[in-house]
């Protein structure tokens, strides 16, 4: 038994990806993005149930791709982030896809590409309104010179990702992307390649513009059961989209005290809350360390027997305390629900996003990777 765990819905999980193949149809690839330890569902166990029912996979680096090869994934492998000059032998070696903007990666890959004798997959970045990783429309031409001198440097993919098609229901900035990416397409015809495997689309764009599809699209929030943003699920509204996502996760952990409190005594660190009526307080074993964050602190709900319970006082480093007054009998070692669903009640990602100023995206990506992801 742990202290905290995490626990992860196989058949939502395998929900949402059906729903997103239902979207985009059979011939288009279906990449799941698995980086950042699945935003903080467990990259590994995340992959394992996803395999069967996606064509790639998308992570932010070497490491990351190199633990899903040792799990035994099989499906291709792209690294959307950055890689160093000297992890390029890996991804050589290991035939992961690399995203490629700068001329010094490109250079390094067909050096690495000679030495193994190896065929190198690259997916260049189309730069189209973002101002992240990726060349300008005027750089084009210089990076594939490059290739010519190495003929195993293979261009596989074209991609770009849109700057604000989630936070918004005006959509017009992201229409100027998707046109400033068809003219990279444009001028690769006009040099006569044609690329495999052209990508725009996040889980926003493949809820709401087909157009956005092209070869493949990489579902990454929607795919965990979760919106984008309040204004994704309004514009599929407006579309007539009827898409039910299904949060995954349930992160849980148990009562290690419960103890009796007079009105006015203060809890926590810097004594910022004192409790106004005799209250029975459960001690949980979780804090900030764990990724539970500390602007919580007397806002914050948790639940125990399917009640909502709040924190009391400061979160700690590694322990929180809560108020059980009103969850019935309580005692040591008893489940408490984080986040997630017990009873009838919910806590989920947004409504932890809301109350410490963030997005679900960061709520969830931030729970510890120590702690144990189990598929249940």
């Amino acid at each position: 038994m742990q202290k905290t765990w995490v626990e992860i819905s196989k058949k939502s999980l395998i929900h949402n990806l059906k729903t997103f193949r239902q979207i985009i149809g059979p011939k288009v690839n279906l990449m799941s993005v698995v980086k950042s330890n699945a935003y903080g569902h467990g990259m590994v166990e995340v992959a394992e149930v996803a395999e069967k029912h996606v064509d790639w996979f998308g992570v932010d680096n070497v490491d990351e791709a190199l633990a899903l090869k040792k799990s035994g994934i099989e499906k291709p492998i792209l690294i959307l982030g950055y890689t160093i000059n000297s992890r390029l032998a890996d991804v050589v070696e290991n035939e992961f896809r690399q995203t490629v903007y700068n001329e010094e990666t490109l250079n390094e890959l067909g050096k690495l590409s000679e030495k193994f004798n190896k065929k190198v997959y690259l997916h260049f970045k189309a730069e189209t309104g973002t101002s992240r990783q990726g060349i300008g429309l005027d750089q084009l031409l210089e990076r594939l010179e490059i290739l010519k001198k190495y003929p195993d440097l293979i261009f596989e993919g074209l991609s770009t990702h849109y700057a604000n098609i989630e936070d918004t229901t005006d959509h017009t900035f992201a229409m100027e992307q998707l046109e400033r990416f068809n003219k990279f397409i444009e001028m690769l015809k006009e040099q006569g390649i044609e690329v495999p495997i052209k990508h725009t689309a996040c889980s926003a764009a493949a809820i709401l513009f087909p157009q956005t599809f092209f070869d493949m699209v990489r579902v990454g929030i929607s795919q965990y059961g979760m919106w984008s943003s309040k204004e994704t699920y309004v514009s599929a509204n407006g579309l007539k989209r009827k898409i039910e996502l299904k949060p995954i996760i349930c992160w849980k952990t148990i009562i290690a005290q419960v103890k009796e409190l007079e009105p006015g005594t203060a809890v926590s660190y810097g004594l910022t809350e004192k409790v106004s009526h005799r209250t029975r307080a459960a001690i949980i074993p979780v804090g900030y360390w764990d990724g539970y964050d500390r602007r919580l602190s007397s806002v914050g709900n948790v639940l125990v027997n399917g009640v909502r319970c709040k924190i009391l006082g400061r979160i700690c480093m590694n322990m929180s305390m809560v108020d059980v007054t009103d969850a019935g009998e309580v005692k040591s070692e008893d489940e408490v629900v984080l986040l997630g669903a017990q009873g009838g009640e919910c806590i989920t990602a947004e409504e932890l996003a809301q109350k410490i100023g963030t997005i679900n995206y960061e709520a969830v990506t931030r729970i510890n990777p120590v702690i144990k992801r189990i598929i249940v």
